[in-house]
């Protein structure tokens, strides 16, 4: 089961008749069996030419503990700033957010190429203080359990793609935080290697449960990998269907009922490109 650590709720109110907004940060407890709860999020940033830029308007969502949320949609939607927000490692502009506390996988696995695969994964325990024999070895029973056996000495560069991506999942799972965030965690891998990615991690959360919120731009793999679908329209981001995938694992791109699924959300994505004038 999930570690249960202490809740956060961020609250982003305006309370300055709209010219600047002041930020409280509270902790409380997460409403029963959600893991993520926002309402109302809004963010914008400036960019490098020092244009606003809205990457989310009034985004509401739930996820329950130990389920799988995939949040799909066109590039530069807001995706990987909604991953940020849950993160805490970014705030919410206006409304919401309450969650469990989260570690974020970003698209790249960012190994450390001096480091063997074992001291990679193995990263956040000693950056906590745990001495290098103890998060070794935690590292390697996960090492074992995951079917990354063998691989501990090896250097990043002697590992294929998907090898890489273990080991960053690993190092994820070993921070312990109860919610994993995954950025696009198979985008730069070919498609026989993240079909096996795919199935990987299906069994890897069965043997480890976490509560999983997924951004990926693609459909079949939402619908094969989640528990439920969070369609966002182009920025500035927000949610315009929501599907909740009712299928037994594992599952196969070839069932009716995937390919049912996948059309409704690509339908939605259709929709929403065509609202916004694209």
């Amino acid at each position: 089961m999930p570690i249960q650590l202490k809740p956060r709720e961020r609250r982003q109110q305006d309370t300055s008749g709209g010219s600047q907004a002041a930020l409280t940060n509270a902790v409380g407890h997460a409403p029963a069996e959600q893991a993520v709860v926002l309402d109302g999020v809004s963010h914008a940033y400036t960019d490098r030419r020092g244009a606003p830029v809205h990457a989310l308007a009034d985004v509401s969502l739930r996820t329950a503990r130990g389920s799988v949320l995939a949040v799909v949609g066109p590039s530069g939607c807001g995706k990987t700033t909604l991953l940020e927000l849950i993160c805490a490692l970014q705030q919410p502009d206006a409304g919401i957010l309450r969650c469990e506390p989260a570690v974020l996988m970003p698209q790249r696995d960012l190994l450390m190429p001096w480091l063997c695969a074992l001291d990679n994964a193995a990263l956040a325990l000693r950056i906590a203080g745990l001495p290098r024999a103890r998060a070794r070895e935690r590292g390697a029973a996960l090492f074992d359990e995951l079917g990354l056996g063998g691989f501990e000495r090896a250097r990043p560069h002697e590992l294929s793609g998907g090898m890489r991506q273990r080991v960053a999942f690993v190092r994820t799972l070993l921070s312990g935080k109860p919610l994993l965030c995954l950025d696009e965690p198979f985008g730069a891998l070919d498609a026989i290697t993240r079909q096996e990615m795919q199935e990987w991690l299906t069994g890897a959360l069965v043997r480890e449960p976490r509560t999983v919120v997924l951004v990926t731009h693609d459909v079949e793999e939402a619908i094969v990998l989640a528990d439920r679908v969070a369609v966002l329209a182009p920025r500035p981001g927000h949610v315009i269907a929501e599907l909740s995938v009712d299928l037994p694992r594992p599952r196969t791109r070839t069932n009716p009922a995937v390919i049912a699924l996948r059309e409704q959300a690509l339908r939605a994505l259709n929709l929403g490109a065509t609202e916004d004038g694209r």
